[in-house]
């Protein structure tokens, strides 16, 4: 998660269509009015209330037909991180994913909010955008596009590829404002000092677009020309110690800096005040920084996709922060089903937290696994290779549902979530709880690990405790 700290006492079947045009119309929305051989509930999705009904989309503990999503709590409180895989997005291979990571007293809600919200803004503006481009006399386009087969694309093909990625870099910009702006506005939720990151892709045929803000990250497994496993970054982890980042917040009266005893992790801070510190330089909510250089705005890329390219890792920083891209795809390419791919990564997460930080508590981690060939194994392949029911019981249980506060037998709600600190070093330091709360593929120089060298420390504030005992009688 990404957290903040406060020094301060004062401060308050799916085919993929690797080189086949996607049809029907208009990005699969149709909405030139030509007619459409297949529609999906998304469409039709008009409010929060449907979403129990949606067909396709997962955000538990699962697998769907060409992915598997996983989560587990850390040990410092409620699970702040959600998840999401959409299938029928949209008509004609149409996937959305994401993984959210909150952080601050409230994170756990404001996470599970962008998770139910921010895709339907997205169609929203989708359409939106859609609309206005038609209206303005452009032309329909379909998604994913055509390769010939030396390899150029033709004059048309690129402008309508160029179109479809302007479409989809302004719906992406539009839904993150509109969902920024409807936390401001929640009349039930906090968000001044609890926010959530984003790591959000959708994948339509060939054609991926990515929108993110934080430092959730997202990683391709693809085969190189000797057909070895690599791993691809294809997102940033947006910190403030990234200069451009840092420029800004700086621009706009924020501080950044990171605490003597941990040097490796900047932190942005009130212009008049040691708080909150917060460990990255966009997120949604932590609207008590959004004056001085916070912003939800998201990053966005394109990327055409290839028949080297096996799948997607989306995680939060509780993965990223102790397993580094080339191990999570080695990790990810060698599980022994694809369905527990996304179980595996975490539970070597799990290990990695305990061997490399035994004084530290466990972080929250999620997982989404993308399989771009659209494939996953059936039980009839499990039983053919000797695999009990029971085993396969094992590989798919975990938190197969969620409660409102969580999805986890939990500490109570108010139980922040947040990185310790020995407990030799936790004696020392006890402040108050405040109440305040482009087109870029990153290159191998992103390629680290956000805890090296260093034991992260998300929050050096706690709130209450609540006692789990239960009384003598």
């Amino acid at each position: 998660m990404g957290g903040c700290v406060s020094t301060s006492s004062r401060s308050n079947c799916s085919t993929r269509s690797r080189g086949e045009a996607v049809s029907p119309s208009c990005c699969g929305i149709g909405c030139c009015g030509s007619n459409r051989t297949k529609r999906t509930f998304s469409d039709h999705v008009i409010g929060l209330q449907h979403l129990p009904s949606v067909p396709n989309r997962i955000f538990t503990n699962g697998k769907s037909r060409s992915s598997c999503i996983f989560t587990q709590q850390g040990r410092k409180g409620i699970n702040q991180d959600a998840m999401i895989v959409w299938e029928d997005f949209m008509p004609e291979d149409v996937t959305f994913c994401g993984v959210f990571d909150g952080h601050g007293p409230h994170g756990h809600l404001v996470a599970r909010k962008v998770r139910d919200a921010l895709p339907l803004k997205l169609l929203s503006s989708l359409h939106s955008c859609q609309a206005r481009q038609n209206g303005s006399g452009q032309t329909c386009f379909k998604g994913g596009s055509k390769k010939k087969s030396d390899g150029v694309i033709s004059e048309s093909e690129v402008s309508a590829e160029d179109r479809l990625t302007s479409l989809w870099r302004e719906a992406f910009m539009k839904s993150y404002k509109a969902m920024d702006k409807e936390l401001r506005s929640h009349p039930n939720l906090d968000c001044f000092c609890s926010g959530s990151t984003a790591v959000s892709i959708v994948k339509q045929g060939s054609d991926l677009f990515m929108g993110y803000i934080g430092d959730s990250r997202a990683v391709m497994g693809s085969k190189d020309s000797n057909d070895s496993m690599v791993a691809i970054q294809l997102t940033v982890d947006l910190k403030p110690d990234l200069p451009r980042e840092a420029e800004r917040i700086k621009k706009c009266k924020g501080r950044v800096f990171a605490l003597q005893d941990e040097p490796e992790v900047c932190r942005v801070w009130l212009p008049f005040d040691d708080a909150p510190g917060l460990a990255m330089a966009r997120a949604f909510g932590d609207f008590c920084l959004k004056e001085y250089g916070v912003i939800s705005m998201p990053e966005f890329s394109h990327r055409l996709l290839t028949e080297r390219d096996q799948f997607i890792v989306l995680a939060s920083d509780g993965v990223w922060d102790v397993l580094s891209n080339e191990e999570v795809v080695e990790i990810v390419s060698s599980a022994p089903f694809r369905s527990s791919a996304a179980r595996i990564l975490v539970d070597s997460a799990a290990r990695e937290w305990k061997l490399k930080y035994p004084t530290s508590k466990m972080d929250d981690c999620a997982v989404v696994c993308l399989f771009l060939d659209g494939k996953m194994d059936m039980e009839s392949d499990y039983e053919e290779q000797g695999f009990s029911s029971a085993t396969l019981q094992s590989y798919h249980s975990g938190n197969a549902g969620e409660s409102d506060d969580g999805g986890n037998k939990s500490e109570p709600s108010l139980q922040r979530n947040f990185t310790v600190r020995s407990s030799e070093e936790s004696g020392r330091l006890c402040p108050e709880e405040v109440e305040g709360n482009g087109d870029t593929v990153a290159g191998e120089d992103q390629n680290w690990s956000g805890l090296e060298g260093v034991t992260r420390v998300n929050s050096l504030i706690q709130l209450p405790r609540f006692s789990e005992e239960v009384p003598n009688q």
